[in-house]
């Protein structure tokens, strides 16, 4: 099998690293294969600009049969725990329009710029067809600015009240993975709740810890 990982840092896929170093034959600096999988690391820099070009640009050459977004995310959603790891089964891109003179926001579907229905989009949304069932399936929204404030949050909130994570590269992964035909996972850990902005309430370390337990979890599965 052809697997790529796809990860916006190094530092949140490092035990993933490790334990590919430890168990895996490497060449070609981030490539790690043995007689079942044949693994390779893209690692994109943040945000959805960099995602969309390193993605498509590595499907369009490279034949994956399984790409798999790995990456920290907030929780909109509070019912999630800190650390916890969800599949992200279906994202947005929910900072593409126009804010108004009143404070709101209307994205490009709304406006009548891009069809909502169009492939690859089912309503303004890039969903998985067939998700997996080993971790809780949760829809995303993906951003440039992360939300950082009580009145912002509480209007993305109202604006997309299905969604449970925010992160800034989610929705232009599944894109690039749709429009090159890809199957692919969006696999995400909580590393904080989206609140006004406080990073003494993260848990960063928790987030990574937990995320490449799962990664590595479902590595040895595909490799069994």
């Amino acid at each position: 099998m052809n697997l790529l990982i796809v990860s916006a840092t190094t530092f949140e896929i490092l035990p993933l690293l490790d334990y590919l170093k430890a168990n895996f034959k490497q060449k070609e600096g981030i490539r790690f294969f043995n007689n079942k999988l044949d693994i390779r690391i893209v690692v994109t820099g943040v945000g959805a600009v960099q995602t969309t070009f390193h993605v498509a640009t590595f499907l369009s050459s490279i034949p994956t049969d399984l790409a798999i977004n790995l990456g920290i995310a907030g929780a909109l959603d509070e019912s999630l725990a800190i650390g916890e790891v969800v599949q992200v089964i279906g994202d947005r891109m929910a900072d593409i329009g126009v804010e108004e003179s009143n404070g709101d926001f209307t994205d490009v579907f709304e406006m009548g710029l891009a069809a909502a229905n169009e492939y690859p989009y089912q309503n303004g949304e890039l969903q998985l067809a067939n998700p997996s069932s080993f971790l809780k399936a949760v829809k995303g929204i993906t951003v440039n600015k992360v939300h950082g404030t009580a009145d912002s949050i509480a209007k993305i909130k109202a604006k997309y009240p299905a969604a449970a994570t925010e992160s800034m590269e989610g929705a232009a992964f599944a894109y690039a993975c749709q429009m090159t035909q890809t199957n692919y996972l969006q696999i995400r850990s909580i590393s904080n709740y989206v609140e006004p902005r406080n990073k003494d309430n993260w848990n960063i370390p928790v987030a990574i810890n937990q995320l490449n337990e799962v990664a590595i979890e479902l590595i040895e599965t595909l490799n069994s």
